[in-house]
């Protein structure tokens, strides 16, 4: 258990990123106030995680990833709904975070939108290849970047910008501050598909309520390592079964 918490800020990099960024800052973009949609945006976190959580308390009891345990609610033939529909969520993802990063490289290197995303794409290709082990080292080194730019940016916002008249620009709007509730309550669920893929490696008589802490935990500050995650608690994890039901 300890490592599982231990090695969690290490996938910080694959939460904190540029999409989850934009996603929070469209509550303000499309007409909300700053200090509404901040309010709006915490609630759809805890609305979402307790959603999330849900799934999670599967993979200890069951032992299976979370696209496999829909078999058990859809059937073998009806499991195939909600895969097409995750396909969908990963492309609508991976689509996203390459047009905005391939507008950062191109801000950077002074090249076009089409050449910035082609150079990240390539990016990734590469260290898709290279493998696993890559993959978390890299993880590890970007999470603390993305630790050091996050501080550098909100202490520069804390010198540069006027609190005290966004703090007075506080009027509630319903629409605005439920568009805040849904966009974030909507990065969470999006998380439901593969929550168990991880929290199946914790003991399988882990407590619900540790469980949904540590879900919602590992879903703030990125995800363990499987590797980890197995630990030496892994002779106590539930033995992986198929499950097949129609």
């Amino acid at each position: 258990m300890d490592t599982l918490l231990a090695s969690s800020p290490f996938g910080l990099a694959a939460i904190c990123k540029i999409t989850a960024i934009v996603t929070g800052a469209l509550a303000v973009v499309l007409g909300g106030d700053v200090v509404w949609s901040l309010v709006g945006l915490l609630v759809g976190q805890m609305l979402g995680a307790a959603v999330m959580s849900l799934h999670a308390l599967q993979g200890p009891r069951l032992g299976l990833p979370q696209m496999i345990l829909s078999r058990a609610q859809f059937g073998v033939f009806g499991a195939v709904v909600p895969l097409v529909l995750v396909c969908v969520m990963y492309i609508g993802f991976s689509a996203s975070g390459t047009v905005l990063a391939g507008q950062a490289m191109a801000k950077l290197l002074n090249i076009s939108h089409v050449a910035g995303m082609l150079i990240f794409s390539a990016i990734i290709i590469v260290i898709a290849v290279l493998g696993y082990k890559v993959i978390h080292k890299l993880g590890k080194l970007a999470s603390i970047v993305g630790i050091l730019a996050f501080v550098y940016m909100f202490i520069t916002l804390l010198l540069s910008a006027d609190l005290s008249a966004l703090a007075h620009n506080n009027h509630f709007s319903l629409p605005t501050f439920l568009l805040a509730v849904s966009l974030s309550s909507s990065w969470q669920i999006a998380f439901c598909p593969y929550v168990s893929d991880y929290s199946r490696y914790l003991p399988r008589d882990v407590s619900a309520t540790k469980n949904v802490v540590l879900s919602v935990f590992r879903h703030r500050i990125g995800y363990p390592n499987v590797d980890d995650a197995r630990g030496s608690d892994s002779g106590h994890c539930r033995q992986r079964v198929p499950l097949v039901t129609r």
